[in-house]
């Protein structure tokens, strides 16, 4: 939820122009006297990790918080910038490990045990390699850094086969290479090139070589990224304000970059179930009686699903922490129905405090009393037109003051309110410049680890939406403090994984922005934020039958799964379009419960390594970056291949990458990927006059609306589950194992009670499977089990594809007894019903 129509943007203003406060002019960043250029080395001290650089007035501070991370803070005189961050956890940003000096006439430097860091003296270059002598990470020759207008600006050198990725939801191609970013949270629904969006996540990963870094600018104020489209020889960075302050993080692989980059911001919590599960939404379900159809709906036409929303037209008057008593008369009996039913209830609670005084409005009278808004220069509290007319905002950056925020939620909690959602927090003011509040606006940072001080919007803006999401989702913890929060935000900055999930925002009902969705998710995964979606059929507009059907096929196999739609759009539900439309639909929503499994197990492992959950294939393929950009990975086993263009349907090649592959829905395995010539052999063959059907043909998909190409890895062990209307109902049947013999065999499962912390108490279920195929037989081994939580199955249904034929002897370790087994022909795949095992054991399947 976010615009409606221009009219009425325009109505609102003029109805309330007459008592805001008009803004003044935007502050600008501080300004320096003179650029300041980091031209040569004037002095060099070594420190026990890292080592302290003079550059005439100019100061470099680079040491190693561990082997594989270095840390290089700049300033443009001779004290460094305060020591703190709002991304940056305090354990990672102290950290340090001992390092070897090496100096010599041309550089000072230093050596961890796994980069070589080298300060060329003059010209003053930082060079980061491998231990191999292999750069990594150079500044650009002849570019030195320097600081200008209270900003400054980084040029490194860019290889030709260099890529990069992350950025947050760019918008643009999924590769960076040439061009350019602005990162500054903005109200704008998300185009083929619109820049900036909602989230400001200063982070990339770059690949070179076979060689993976990453580098994260821990800067707040408005900062910019350019990946060659002003120099070809060269990528920069900087910022019109605030430290110089980043972090360069080595792999060699992506996926220890990404691991390396969540030990710095920190890793996403262990979300509850039913926060997986689908979601339906509106802007807006009101009054109640509607909610209640669309509740009473999805059960009567069996559509498994677990979260229902409430946007903006619930409250009275649009005002956050409000309910409108004519709309929902009997709000806490409408949650508590909802409950019966097996539905979550989220409601959006965006930021602004309508600005009544004197009106019985407990959030305005209570934050006023506190002294909890943001101010104007001149003290008062700034106002601007939002959602209920003139607002305040608050300050979140006083801890204080999302002390008080989180505790605005006591009523909704105790109304059995299961989740919140915290939108137009970049916060969007629809009469202030540029959408926002005017630069010069007043913060006053009371923080631990912080001096306590004021500071400008212009130094605050990029972290507006993660401290409101660190506000509610703390003031939650305390409310209930047993219960995992589930928080929603809009905007964020690096480090707002640690607080919930995000969606991509305001996107458009067309085939576009389908495509352009599968993009901004990865990225946002690359960039540390694990929980993510995005709004099912798109926000504006109305859907296309078709197009419907196909974007909820995508997104079963997403983080997060709502159907969310705007104002005066046609009806978005499973159910429109007709029964045909529907039963594709159900039967992939069905799939996602079916799997809920394998997605809660990649969810908790989120948790512990901040690995994201839906991956480029070169995530998990490090050598693999030819794949087509629409693919993705959904954990390390499921490959979803759409074709490039969602609405296209010719036939098209998908890009596997090595090793076996199976059809996740019919079971046969794929026939391994001839090596494809690259465009010089094509362009040589032509110009030869002869024929390109000398080439081996790669395998070629027909596509059709009902079936979304998906593929499993050889290697892979999938647990599967009976079907369930939600999360909150307990299947009813064994637990399957699905087993894809090839190279690394192996699969896990993960489980606990999916909404309490018992499981930091032991209270939780983790198993792990290998296994091992042999000409004519399979090895299965389970590990041990951990944990103290008991499963809902007794029995384990273990399915072995590619398996060739019904002949099967199948026998348990310990054992001389022969299982049943039953063989599924059209599938390739024996079955066996094993009792639980919790122990170690192997089950030894020969033909």
């Amino acid at each position: 939820m976010t615009r409606r129509s221009t009219l009425c943007f325009a109505a609102c203003i003029t109805v309330f122009a007459a008592i805001t406060q008009s803004t003044s002019a935007a502050a600008q960043p501080p300004t320096s006297p003179a650029r300041v250029q980091l031209d040569a080395v004037t002095g060099a001290t070594q420190l026990p990790d890292g080592m302290q650089i003079q550059a005439g007035a100019a100061q470099l501070r680079i040491t190693a918080l561990r082997d594989d991370i270095v840390r290089v803070r700049v300033s443009s005189g001779a004290q460094l910038p305060e020591d703190a961050s709002w991304a940056v956890l305090p354990e990672a940003r102290t950290a340090s490990v001992r390092v070897q000096p090496v100096t010599d006439a041309a550089s000072v430097g230093f050596r961890t045990a796994a980069l070589d860091v080298r300060v060329e003296r003059k010209p003053l270059r930082l060079v980061v390699s491998d231990l191999a002598g292999h750069v990594l990470c150079a500044d650009a020759i002849g570019r030195p850094a320097n600081f200008k207008l209270g900003g400054f600006s980084v040029y490194k050198q860019m290889p030709d086969d260099e890529q990069f990725y992350g950025l947050g939801d760019k918008t643009g191609l999924f590769n960076r290479r040439g061009q350019a970013y602005t990162l500054w949270n903005t109200d704008v629904g998300p185009q083929e090139a619109t820049d900036p969006l909602y989230k400001s996540i200063p982070f990339f990963l770059a690949v070179s070589g076979g060689r993976s870094y990453g580098l994260f600018l821990d800067n707040t104020w408005r900062t910019w990224f350019d990946f060659g489209k002003q120099a070809r020889d060269a990528y920069a960075f900087g910022s019109e304000g605030g430290p110089l302050d980043y972090y360069f993080v080595y792999g060699p692989t992506p996926r220890q970059v990404v691991e390396g980059y969540a030990y710095l911001t920190g890793k996403p919590p262990l979300p509850p179930m039913w926060a997986l599960g689908f979601q339906q939404s509106r802007y807006s379900y009101s009054p109640e009686s509607q909610a209640r159809e669309i509740a009473d709906r999805l059960r009567a036409d069996k559509i498994p699903s677990d979260v229902l929303y409430l946007d903006i037209d619930y409250q009275y008057r649009n005002r956050p922490f409000t309910v409108d008593p004519e709309r929902f008369p009997n709000f806490a009996g409408f949650v508590a129905d909802l409950k019966k039913q097996h539905f979550h209830l989220v409601t959006i609670t965006d930021l602004h405090i309508a600005h009544v005084a004197g009106q019985g409005y407990m959030p305005y009278d209570t934050g006023h009393a506190g002294d909890n808004f943001v101010k104007n220069p001149d003290g008062s509290e700034f106002v601007g037109i939002v959602w209920p007319g003139p607002a305040v905002f608050p300050d979140f950056t006083r801890a204080s003051t999302r002390q008080w925020w989180g505790g605005l939620y006591k009523q909704f909690v105790d109304d059995g309110v299961a989740g919140f959602w915290n939108d137009m927090n970049e916060p969007s003011v629809f009469d202030g410049p540029d959408k926002t509040m005017p630069l010069n606006t007043v913060h006053r940072i009371d923080e631990p680890g912080f001096t306590t001080r004021t500071a400008t919007h212009a130094e605050i803006h990029n972290i507006v939406g993660m401290e409101n999401e660190r506000a509610t989702y703390e003031g939650l913890l305390k409310l209930r403090p047993d219960e995992r929060p589930f928080v929603l935000t809009r905007a964020t900055y690096a480090g707002g994984q640690r607080f919930g999930f995000t969606w991509t925002g305001d996107n458009s009902s067309t085939w576009n922005h389908l495509r352009l969705a599968t993009q901004m998710l990865l990225n946002l995964g690359m960039s540390g934020i694990s929980m993510v979606g995005d709004d099912i059929g798109g926000f504006n507009g109305s859907p296309q039958p078709d197009l419907l059907t196909r974007w909820i096929e995508m997104g079963a196999f997403n983080p997060m799964f709502r159907d969310h739609s705007t104002l005066g759009s046609l009806p978005q539900e499973v159910w429109v379009h007709g029964r045909g439309h529907e039963a594709i639909r159900r039967r992939y929503i069905e799939t996602r419960y079916r799997l809920m499994p394998y997605i809660y197990t990649l969810a908790e492992e989120a948790s512990r390594t901040g690995l994201p959950l839906v991956r480029p294939l070169f995530l998990e393929f490090p050598d693999d970056f030819d794949a087509a950009d629409s693919e993705f990975l959904l954990g390390r086993s499921l490959l979803v291949a759409p074709p490039s263009l969602p609405d296209m349907m010719d036939d098209y090649a998908v890009s596997y990458p090595p090793g076996p592959w199976f059809d996740f829905w019919t079971g046969e395995k794929m026939q391994p990927q001839p090596k494809q010539p690259d465009i010089a052999e094509i362009a040589d063959t032509v110009a030869n006059g002869e024929s390109l059907s000398k080439f081996p043909q790669p395998h070629m998909i027909h596509p059709t609306l009902e079936t979304l190409p998906v593929y499993v890895r050889g290697g892979s062990i999938i647990p599967m589950q009976p079907l369930v209307q939600s999360t909150d109902e307990t299947p009813n049947g064994p637990l399957e194992l699905r087993v894809y013999p090839g190279p690394q065999c192996e699969g896990s499962l993960y489980l606990d009670d999916g909404h309490t912390f018992r499981y930091k108490q032991g209270d939780y279920l983790r198993q792990g499977f290998t296994c091992k195929a042999e000409d004519k037989a399979v090895a299965l081994d389970f590990a041990a089990r951990e944990g103290s939580y008991a499963p809902w199955w007794k029995n384990i249904e273990v399915v072995v594809y590619g398996w060739p034929s019904a002949r099967a002897d199948a026998k348990l370790s310990g054992s001389a007894e022969a299982l049943k087994t039953t063989y599924d022909a059209a599938q390739h795949a024996l079955h066996i019903v094993i009792p639980d095992v919790a122990d170690k054991q192997e089950l030894h399947i020969e033909e």
